[in-house]
């Protein structure tokens, strides 16, 4: 599984990195967590707003940061 933050550093960036990698370890699942800062890339996605969550290359959520559950 591949999981990607997108966002260009602001602090809700950095809190969607930090529970996506919590939610990795507690689960066990085997995922790659990658962050893209890249504004190009980003827009590439459509993301108009971030910090926008990414797996396997379908868009999540985007200007919030989703609970664990989700």
């Amino acid at each position: 599984m591949e999981i990607k933050i997108l966002g260009v550093g602001c602090a809700k960036c950095m809190a969607l990195e930090k529970r996506v990698k919590e939610a990795v370890e507690e689960t066990g699942i085997n995922a790659e967590v990658k962050k893209v800062t890249d504004i190009g890339e980003i827009m590439e996605y459509g993301v108009m707003m971030t910090p926008a969550l990414v797996i396997n290359n379908k868009v999540k959520s985007t200007g919030k940061i989703p609970t664990m559950e989700e």
